[in-house]
């Protein structure tokens, strides 16, 4: 019959992709047709336009770029894919599948005209086709056979010329009252999954086509890019103005900016309004710009002020938005185009950061002699905690042993530069406090701001050598603070004080560079910061005044007021994107705010704040995640995200009305001030692990000898030049000078972590494959003789989360049926080859073949759904498809991948590269390719949109070693699914995947056990490494330096042949530091470090690695 001869290829395509991947469309249209080349040629001019070119130069097409980012931001969405179709520079993917999804089939094709035209190459006519075979079927399903036969005869007659069969055998669909009744298009299924289904073909044949390169990623920017361009141009207008003034305004673009000279006959008419980014500053007096400039203006700001935002009206500051906690409430005073970009404060609980990482516990109490003032980490030596105290003291503390590593009493360093004015004030008052203790960003150096005039910086170059470097007299009366900023590559130091004025020093030579006056009173704080290229200072005075400094002698770019008017702190977050402040009113009334920095207005005030009455809070951030402020007797939490308080510390209480708080840089451990001068040290999970002894005092040898010879008034000052280096040693010696102390990184007794052995009623000789489900809350095994074995977690007072976990013992679980889920054995003999299981990742189904037929499995019923494949070939490897769980790829003994359509029980592709047996197989979710391993020890990507090779490589191989064909070759990609792990029996190796360049990589020692598995871990910060002698190895998948070793008589339980091993490894995909293992027994085990611990180690010295069985070699 007529209807068996168009059942090729090209009548099977009528379907597309409902069941057919990209590649079958090539063959549908040139199998049949040999001169289907010429053809299309001619067809091109045929009916297909000459498409219109448009050239763009680069900056034109990045201007255009920024129109369409601020036709997003301003809702012009339709305006937006307008400028997109007309200028062809970029092609919004996910704008043409919402068109395809919703069947809008004139705009997605007057879209993507834009880009291609019917006739430009083949990839075009696969696309047009695709898209009107889906209109045609539509209509033939909605039984409108008059719009169908319209579709027919005006959209697809174009194709009839190059493929007349398949258009005869489309127009015989009008006979049919269903069109799936057909035997090609009998899966269609419904409208939405056949538009999705095309979607998905569509999609891989744009990424392929040529014409759409460059097009697919919108370039990378940042928020309201050209309003900031303009603000910027309008800033460098006002700077260059012949007669600026302080408070300029600016009502149109349509001309250059130029300020009006106050009865000035010849000033242009121009009716201004405030910049968007200037506010009411304070005229810059000829005394502020009278310092020699050092560094001109030029080296240091690469680009026009800075701008943080727009108040409403000049000199309003910033705008604040009251009802902060009110997701309801939209500011009047908001400026305009900013409320779309508004974070609500009502984040849903689900989101919130959990309070875990907080560090909570109290593990040391520090003593001083006198109260603490200041507190600083070390920013790369963690454990280091830097303190100044209220008699001038500074001292330095080994937080991790409690240990004092240094101790300095206030004194003038060399009192002949010294000002008399300083003279006069330490006669009235001799007492000196320390307002600011801080690290310059690398740790080299520290800095004290003192009560009076002085700041001393300290070079640090470890515990044992600190020496006194610069001693400057900076401000006339106190110091108020410190900063340490590096604009380009220039060290600076920035202080503010008592004297309204911000000062920048040269920190190596300690010469003055800027003078920066303006503040109506004493300046409180300073925040140096860059954005992009420009680098600026913020200031903050004691009545709430903010203003904005570039590193130049042009005075302040712009005023805001604070809210409150008070006392405030600014800070950014440790990623630099967030900024957030805190401060308390002269009434005692306290808040922490997050400020839109672009905008100048307040995203954020966070709750839970009380009186301070005592002194201004003090606040903290952690980890992008978390903020701390002392108050109400309190350690105060919040998640960044919501302005609800998350939780509150009490740290065994004895703390004062509003505490000093600061947290390490990665959040290990936290200082609190508590009363009785002393300080408390908590610690998270991850500190706790480090050596610290259960809650104890360190009490400083200075506070125990002046209180012992009653010697030592606070605040009594010693004034002279004397600088032995006696005096740059610590007051209390130290023992040890170890900056951070790491248990031992091998086990030797089980005791050292925490195991489990799972239990089993099924007799099973040994355990083949082993694989966590990807809820996290089972194990799945196959057992050499094709049975699975499935270990189930439940939910009970015990284990909440009901995932795997050591505490509890799994059930092993079975159907009430009693089946067992067993594979077919006839075949080639186990010793040959090795079983291979996929689990689908809804965790729904079971592909797995041992020696015979590949299973298909429900895990719900562990009923056998289907048998497939008999040998040969026989099946070595299995993956499931990422996008399609119904495509499996399936690795075999004579060297070929098939890939295999389950629905249909289609292969539809064979693919050949490899010259011996395939080991493995993997696919990566982002760059669409599949890498294959082998027993010829070639690791070969592939292409998932035309399956087609695309390159490969030689494992490299250590000098003395060999490939061996017994050894089943492993890959893995990691999470960033652009790299993936190369596990060999002698070596572990991480490669680049579009190149194949080997990354890193980690040999075995010469005659030492071989691996016999290997993954990461789910993070992918760790690799676990299974060995033939029982042993395991803990890597930093960063470094493949030695975290843990796992002695082969402590990774055995009890009880078990000393002659068992780890055959395969497997990590839970949820806990980065749990992994389980398959013995050659029969039996599997789970592994987790202490829960004292919680994580396994970090890297340990070179010393320490010496001593390791191992050896390790870099790439």
């Amino acid at each position: 019959m007529r209807c068996e001869v168009f059942a090729r290829p090209a009548v099977q395509h009528f379907a597309g992709s409902n069941f057919t991947h990209c590649s079958s469309l090539v063959s549908s249209w040139s199998e049949p047709f040999p001169s289907l080349s010429v053809g299309f040629s001619l067809t091109l001019l045929r009916f297909g336009k000459q498409e219109r070119t448009i050239v763009v130069m680069s900056l034109s097409k990045e201007l255009i770029f920024l129109f369409v980012q601020f036709c997003h931001e301003e809702d012009l969405k339709r305006t937006a894919h307008m400028l997109e179709h007309e200028t062809g520079v970029f092609f919004d993917m996910e704008y043409f599948e919402e068109l395809v999804l919703n069947g809008n089939w004139d705009e997605a094709e007057n879209y993507l005209s834009g880009f291609t035209r019917l006739g430009n190459d083949k990839n075009s006519i696969k696309i047009y086709f695709e898209i009107r075979k889906q209109k045609f079927l539509e209509a033939l399903d909605e039984h409108d056979l008059t719009r169908a036969l319209d579709i027919l005869v005006n959209d697809l007659k174009a194709f009839a010329i190059s493929n007349e069969e398949l258009y005869k055998e489309m127009t015989q669909l009008l006979t049919l009252d269903d069109f799936r009744k057909h035997a090609s298009l009998s899966l269609y299924g419904d409208t939405l999954s056949a538009r999705k289904r095309m979607m998905n073909e569509l999609r891989c044949i744009i990424e392929a086509d040529p014409l759409f390169q460059d097009k697919l990623k919108f370039p990378r920017m940042d928020q309201s890019r050209l309003r900031r361009l303009v603000n910027q141009s309008l800033n460098w207008q006002h700077l260059h103005c012949t007669y600026p003034q302080p408070d300029p305004d600016i009502k149109t673009l349509f001309w250059d900016h130029q300020c009006l000279l106050e009865d000035h006959p010849h000033s242009p008419s121009i009716e201004n309004n405030p910049l968007p980014f200037q506010a009411k500053e304070a005229s810059v007096s000829p005394s502020s710009c009278k310092e020699t400039s050092i560094v001109s203006q030029s080296e240091v700001s690469d680009g026009p002020a800075v701008n943080l935002g727009a108040p409403t009206a000049a000199g309003s500051g910033f705008n604040y938005v009251t009802d902060a906690g009110d997701p309801d409430f939209v500011s009047d005073t908001m400026p305009s185009g900013t409320a779309d970009g508004l974070v609500s404060t009502r984040v849903s609980s689900d989101l919130i950061n959990r309070d875990e990482d907080v560090p909570k516990a109290v593990q040391r109490v520090l003593n001083e002699a006198s109260s603490t003032t200041s507190m600083d980490f070390h920013p790369v030596e963690h454990n280091l905690l830097l303190v100044g105290t209220s008699t001038g003291d500074v001292g330095l503390w080994n937080v991790s042993s409690g240990e004092k590593l240094l101790s300095r009493r206030f004194h003038a360093w060399k009192i002949k530069s010294i000002s008399k004015t300083f003279l006069v004030a330490l006669v009235k008052d001799p007492h000196v406090f320390v307002n600011r203790v801080s690290w310059s960003t690398d740790g080299s150096i520290f800095g004290v701001a003192f009560s009076k005039h002085l700041v001393h910086l300290y070079s640090f170059c470890g515990c044992s050598d600190v020496q006194k470097h610069l001693e400057i007299d900076a401000h006339v009366g106190g110091v108020n603070d410190l900063a340490f900023s590096k604009p380009n590559d220039l060290h600076f130091l920035i202080t503010c004080g008592n004297d309204k004025l911000i000062q920048v020093w040269d920190v190596i030579t300690g010469t003055k560079q800027y003078t920066f006056e303006g503040h109506g009173a004493p300046v409180y704080s300073v925040c140096p910061h860059v954005k992009g290229r420009v680098h600026f200072i913020l200031s903050i005075s004691v009545n709430g005044e903010i203003k904005a400094w570039l590193y130049d002698n042009l005075g302040s770019r712009f005023t805001y007021d604070a809210p409150g008017h008070c006392c405030t702190r600014m800070a950014y977050s440790a990623d630099s994107k967030r900024l957030f402040s805190s401060g308390t009113t002269k009434d005692g009334e306290s808040f922490i705010l997050e400020w839109e920095e672009s905008e100048g207005y307040v995203k954020r005030s966070y709750k839970g704040l009380g009186k301070c009455s005592s002194g201004v809070v003090q606040f903290d951030s952690s980890k992008n995640q978390f903020l701390v402020a002392g108050d109400d007797h309190l350690i105060k939490v919040w998640a960044m995200d919501d302005i609800e308080l998350l939780t509150t510390i009490d740290a065994d209480g004895d703390l004062p009305a509003c505490p000093l708080v600061r947290i390490s840089k990665p959040g290990t451990f936290m200082a609190v001030t508590a009363n009785h001068n002393t300080i408390k040290i908590l610690a998270n999970p991850f500190g706790q692990k480090l050596r610290i002894d259960p809650i104890s005092t360190a009490v400083s040898d200075r506070a125990t000898e002046e209180s012992n010879s009653g010697t030592g008034s606070p605040g009594m000052v010693c004034i002279g030049d004397s600088a032995d280096s006696q005096d740059m040693k610590p007051e209390s010696p130290a023992q040890s000078r170890k900056i951070l102390e790491v248990s031992e990184t091998e086990i030797k007794e089980p005791s050292q972590y925490r195991s489990l052995r799972l239990n089993s009623e099924v007799e099973t000789s040994g355990i083949s494959r082993l694989i966590y489900t990807n809820a996290g809350n089972a194990i799945l095994a196959l057992a050499s003789n094709g049975i699975h074995l499935l270990w189930k977690w439940s939910r009970n007072e015990n284990s909440l989360s009901g995932k795997a976990t050591t505490k509890v013992h799994p059930q092993l679980w079975q159907p009430k049926s009693g089946l067992l889920m067993t594979n077919d054995l006839t075949g080639v003999t186990f010793e040959e080859f090795r079983p291979c299981f996929a689990l689908s990742k809804n965790d729904s189904y079971l592909v797995s073949a041992s020696r015979g037929m590949i299973s298909l499995f429900n895990m719900m019923t562990f009923k056998k759904l289907r048998a497939f494949m008999p040998p040969p070939p026989v099946a070595t490897c299995i993956a499931f498809y990422p996008h399609d769980n119904n495509i499996i790829a399936i690795g075999t003994d004579d060297s070929s991948i098939l890939i295999y359509q389950a629905r249909t029980d289609q292969v539809l592709t064979k693919l050949k590269g490899h010259s011996k047996r395939v080991t493995d197989l993997a696919f990566s979710n982002t760059l669409n390719v599949l890498v294959s391993s082998g027993a010829d020890a070639q690791v070969v990507v592939w292409n998932t949109c035309g399956w087609d090779k695309k390159k490969s490589k030689m494992l490299q191989f250590p000098a003395g070693k060999s490939p061996s064909e017994n050894f089943h070759t492993r890959v893995q990609f990691h999470q960033d699914q652009k790299h993936f792990l190369a596990v060999h029996m002698t070596h572990l190796a991480i490669y680049e995947t579009t190149e194949l360049n080997c990354v890193k990589q980690w040999v075995n020692r010469p005659f030492c056990a071989k691996i016999s598995d290997a993954t990461f871990s789910c993070d992918c910060e760790l690799v676990y490494a299974s060995f033939v002698d029982g042993g395991v190895l803990i890597f930093d998948a960063s470094n493949f330096h030695l975290r843990y070793e796992i002695n082969p008589t402590s990774s055995i339980p009890s009880g078990i042949s000393s002659k068992a091993y780890a055959v395969a490894i497997a990590a839970h995909p949820q806990e980065p530091n749990q992994f389980a293992l398959a013995l050659t027994d029969g039996g599997v085990v789970v592994i987790e470090p202490l829960a004292s611990t919680g994580k396994w180690g970090e890297a340990p010295s070179v010393d320490s690695i010496s001593f390791s069985s191992r050896s390790f070699s870099g790439l």
